[in-house]
């Protein structure tokens, strides 16, 4: 149903974090991904237990929470030559992501002026709990 926002977003595999978006609207989104066993971070982190990296979590809260928000708050004022940057983030890491596993990400936008986004983000998992959440923003121009 979204697919055209996520066709606009500036990533490729193996770093295209977006699955789905759910739902979104001027106040927020949510959206899914599936970590693939096969994404080469698990081969070390760690070693015999693999398990998310922090900043992947943190990557795919932005993608979902923040870019593709942006890009719907944009809406024609997105386009190829559009750029994406963080800007900030504050995450708390609440639980252990595996491979395989599918998450939610839900975004709450707090602020949006001066091409600057701000969000409340959220991450649960396939059974609903919360994995980590925070705060984090990024400039679209």
């Amino acid at each position: 149903m979204y697919k055209n926002i996520i066709d606009k977003l500036p990533y490729s595999k193996p770093f295209l974090f977006v699955d789905e978006i759910l739902q979104i609207d001027i106040n927020g989104v949510e959206g899914t991904f599936t970590f693939d066993a096969n994404l080469d971070f698990y081969k070390g982190h760690f070693k015999e237990n693999p398990v998310t990296p922090g900043v992947i979590l943190t990557e795919v809260m932005a993608q979902i929470g923040v870019v593709c928000l942006g890009i719907y708050l944009l809406g024609n004022d997105f386009n190829s030559e559009s750029k994406v940057a963080l800007t900030s983030s504050e995450i708390e890491y609440l639980k252990p992501v595996y491979p395989n596993e599918k998450v939610t990400v839900i975004s709450e936008k707090i602020y949006f002026r001066f091409g600057k986004l701000k969000c409340n983000v959220k991450m649960f998992n396939a059974i609903n709990e919360e994995v980590c959440q925070g705060t984090i923003a990024g400039m679209i121009v």
